[in-house]
């Protein structure tokens, strides 16, 4: 596995490999890699010839009362797990090698933006633009793969590539969830051992709502009865049932819908969704 610490000798790198017609995908991550990370290492494969992960804790997506500092950092452990899968080169930039002119570069991600997660967090989706729209620029993948895990991130990293013509096609993966049925995150390290017996719930009840709406039930009583059930163990920051194609209200016309959740337990913000077709008009 090459590892890069600098975008010169990395674009080097893939500009020879781009002259033996090598097709490249990239998987950006923020490090602390887990199971998850590793199907998305598999995606990349199977539609690429070569693939990049990268491992960057993007500061300008967290707000200061957030945990850019305590968010963990396994780069020796990240190394090794990505040496085990062959993954093709590893990329760690400092700061300055993404931000060389600072970071006060503002995008600006619209509307999508400012609603779900963007409510409680006003800045970060402008900050994952920023860094994914940089890292897309360096590398210049033919792929890059995301999780639907963080299904908002994913509609306006979509959203990004269509309205700045980036050539890079993005390809998603469903949430890959622990045997237990919690999503698999980073951020699931923060759970204490109690926490963490209470956290598939969370799923549980999202997994409930579906059944609930595909038997008949009227959606805003659906979502009445899951934030009860949630507030039990949780506190909940939101459950919205939407377009899933767009995340706007639901109307005759829309084919899927999503349940999309953010709830947090103890000190730990936990995020989710379920994707399904409409079962009735």
């Amino acid at each position: 596995m090459h590892i890069f610490l600098q975008i010169g000798p990395l674009e080097e790198y893939l500009n020879s490999c781009r002259e033996d017609d090598r097709t490249i995908a990239l998987v950006p991550t923020m490090g602390g890699l887990h199971e998850g990370h590793l199907k998305l290492v598999e995606k990349a494969k199977a539609c690429s010839d070569l693939v990049v992960v990268s491992i960057f804790v993007n500061p300008t997506q967290f707000a200061e009362n957030e945990d850019f500092k305590a968010y963990p950092k396994t780069l020796s452990e990240d190394k090794k797990f990505l040496e085990a899968v062959k993954v093709d080169a590893m990329f760690t930039p400092s700061d300055n090698q993404i931000y060389p002119d600072g970071s006060s570069q503002d995008y600006d991600v619209g509307e999508m933006g400012k609603i779900l997660c963007g409510i409680s967090r006003p800045i970060h989706f402008n900050g994952v633009a920023q860094v994914v729209a940089r890292l897309f620029d360096i590398v210049k993948p033919d792929y890059a793969v995301f999780g639907e895990k963080d299904y908002q991130q994913l509609l306006i990293i979509k959203s990004l590539v269509e309205r700045q013509g980036i050539k890079t096609t993005i390809v998603s993966i469903p949430t890959v969830r622990e045997l237990d049925g919690l999503a698999m995150s980073t951020r699931n390290n923060y759970l204490s051992s109690e926490d963490r017996t209470y956290a598939p719930l969370f799923y549980q009840q999202l997994d409930a709502t579906k059944s609930a709406i595909q038997s008949g039930v009227d959606i805003s009583t659906a979502i009445e009865q899951a934030i009860d059930a949630l507030s039990a163990i949780f506190d909940v920051e939101y459950i919205e049932v939407l377009n899933a194609n767009n995340l706007t209200q639901i109307t005759t016309s829309s084919s899927e819908i999503i349940i999309i959740s953010a709830v947090r337990l103890g000190e730990t913000r936990l995020i989710d969704n379920i994707v399904f077709r409409r079962s009735y008009v």
